[in-house]
């Protein structure tokens, strides 16, 4: 980890964001805490929601679309028998079903059905633009457009507590989730596909992202903590050495270097060391034989060879 405070900023920032405020207002406070504009988040939280928010911070916010692609995990509650526009508690109620009940075996056998890939249609209070406005923007105006279903992966579904739990589960049960998921998934609107899919209806009333990419709970600051951190100078970025180290790590000769600075692609020539296992297929990290690194790059054939044309170029 590396120092980086009052515009000397460069790495990445895991904050525990927390309820009521928006994705947005974590970036606003990471640009006055570090003195500098180039803070971007790798994937946006409700503003009702809490968890991990993870920020990119000077060179490291050319990250940003990397990491945006990582899995995430929530624990989610959803409340069966109510669904609303929103998906979530800070919605209008749009239907209800107060006599009726869910067998406890449905239950099981509903979850266990959501889990892979499936479809999704964003909800009209999402951040998705359209016409280059936020979908929520046009909610507020009464405004509701077509919005295209997108695919997405539950890796993982697995109910972690139902109150009152039974054979028959009634309106207003809470039921208690762990999801694992891929980018662009709408948790909200995945209990909202799980009410429909039960017959009754649900909505999310709780929301906490429990782990983005690499990054979980344990690793993540409040803002209050952060803001001390600050004051008493001890406040630490996470390199992007580290948010790289998962990569295929290519060392590089000089010459290599600079072709690498330039954005040009590098081969086995330009290497200042063995090729490493899986570097000859998928993303790697370009190096300097000591700790920086200069890019990273995805690998290609070209004439029987493998090249390496870098994506992200960080220096």
């Amino acid at each position: 980890m590396s120092a980086g405070v009052h515009g000397a900023a460069d790495g990445v920032l895991p904050v525990l964001k927390p309820p009521g405020v928006t994705s947005h207002d974590v970036v606003a406070f990471a640009r006055r805490l570090l003195g500098t504009k180039r803070v971007g988040h790798t994937g946006t939280l409700d503003p009702g929601a809490a968890g991990v928010l993870v920020l990119c911070v000077g060179r490291a916010t050319r990250l940003v679309e990397l990491l945006q692609a990582d899995d995430k995990e929530y624990r989610a509650e959803m409340v069966l028998g109510v669904s609303t526009d929103s998906h979530d508690a800070f919605g209008k109620i749009v239907s209800t079903c107060p006599e009726g009940t869910v067998a406890r075996e449905k239950l099981d056998e509903v979850v266990a059905r959501f889990a892979g890939e499936i479809e999704q249609i964003p909800p009209m209070t999402s951040a998705i633009r359209h016409r280059g406005r936020h979908l929520y923007e046009l909610a507020r105006q009464g405004i509701e457009v077509p919005r295209p279903a997108r695919r997405v992966r539950i890796g993982r579904l697995q109910v972690v507590r139902i109150e009152p739990d039974g054979p028959v589960l009634p309106a207003g049960t809470r039921v208690l989730l762990d999801i694992e998921c891929s980018k662009g998934t709408y948790v909200r609107t995945l209990c909202h596909q799980l009410g429909q899919a039960l017959g009754v209806g649900a909505y999310m009333s709780f929301l906490l992202r429990t782990r983005c990419g690499m990054f979980g709970l344990e690793a993540a600051r409040t803002m209050e903590e952060l803001a001390q951190d600050a004051e008493r100078g001890v406040l630490r970025l996470v390199t992007k050495e580290h948010v790289l180290r998962h990569l295929p790590a290519l060392k590089l000769s000089a010459a290599g270097q600079a072709r690498a600075r330039h954005g040009q692609a590098v081969g086995p020539e330009h290497l200042a060391g063995p090729m490493p296992p899986r570097a000859a297929q998928g993303l790697v990290g370009l190096w300097e034989p000591g700790e920086t690194v200069i890019a990273v790059a995805e690998a290609a054939e070209s004439g029987g060879r493998v090249r390496w044309q870098p994506r992200i170029v960080l220096v």
